[in-house]
């Protein structure tokens, strides 16, 4: 891998990128607790070849980027956010498309919010309608909380245990269409792991607030929008994807049948696609 380290302030977050940097700029912000690792590098490849210069990175507390104190990060969703303009600063980018899976989703409608002009267009997978106002949405899975709920007794200095904790989140976010990756999804978890120094920060973001009043900000968002969703999601059911299409005006949303909360390796070339057609409409060089 070559990394790039993009500072914003005292954090120090580790980058990749594929593609000519004369293209327009497609950043990939995955969700919590998620290296850039999750993006494969075969997805970040695959959008490269449709004509995008394309950014992945590290979140604080993963992989190569900034840890901070284990249980009380100090920092918020929010500033979460200010890293996606750091980067881009970093890069050179006055704007880029951006891709959010999960958090990252949520993270992406905050900048499209706040910097509207730094974002061409959002492609929203598996992700929630920002400062969601309206009727209640299905919970998480009871099955995944009641595995979450064994971190408590996870030995974080025990390798082998926590990747087989890992391994479990993996499997519990499947859904039914693909059989569950199991030997691709184990070894990425092991070169995740061992991109890290230590796994005592490895769930920080579990204990992260979202503190500005980001109130109906989903429905103000007018910028190009697709929404990707599993119908099998767990941990973001299917009726969060259909109120994010919903309640951005002139959003599209692309059901993944049978799919969970994930990107199956068959369907990284459709997927990688589906944004390409979603972006390539709006391609202009860098400035």
């Amino acid at each position: 891998m070559n990394i790039r380290i993009v500072e914003n302030g005292p954090v120090r977050l580790a980058t990749e990128t594929f593609g000519d940097p004369a293209h327009p700029a497609l950043l990939l912000i995955m969700g919590a607790n998620a290296s850039m690792l999750e993006w494969p590098e075969a997805f970040c490849e695959a959008l490269a070849t449709h004509g995008r210069f394309v950014i992945r990175f590290d979140h604080r507390d993963t992989g190569q980027s900034s840890q901070f104190p284990a249980g009380d990060p100090g920092y918020t969703v929010d500033d979460m956010a200010t890293d996606i303009i750091a980067i881009l600063d970093a890069y050179g980018c006055a704007d880029a498309d951006m891709v959010g899976m999960s958090l990252g989703g949520y993270i992406a409608q905050m900048v499209a919010e706040r910097h509207p002009d730094r974002v061409r267009t959002l492609t929203l997978i598996a992700s929630e309608p920002l400062g969601w106002d309206g009727a209640d949405l299905p919970p998480i899975s009871e099955a995944f909380l009641a595995h979450f709920g064994g971190l408590a007794s996870l030995d974080m200095a025990d390798r082998a245990a926590v990747g087989a904790f890992l391994l479990e989140i993996a499997r519990l976010c499947a859904g039914s269409a693909f059989s569950f990756a199991r030997d691709d999804i184990s070894a990425r978890i092991a070169r995740d792991l061992g991109r890290r120094d230590g796994f005592e920060t490895l769930f920080n973001h579990a204990t992260l607030e979202v503190v500005s009043d980001w109130a109906g900000a989903y429905a103000r968002i007018t910028l190009p929008t697709l929404v990707i969703h599993g119908t099998e999601d767990p941990i973001l059911p299917f009726a969060k994807g259909m109120a994010l299409a919903g309640g951005i005006p002139g959003a599209r949303l692309e059901p993944l049948e049978g799919v969970g909360h994930e990107l199956p390796g068959p369907l990284l070339e459709p997927i990688a696609a589906l944004i390409a057609d979603h972006v390539g409409a709006r391609s202009r060089p860098r400035p």
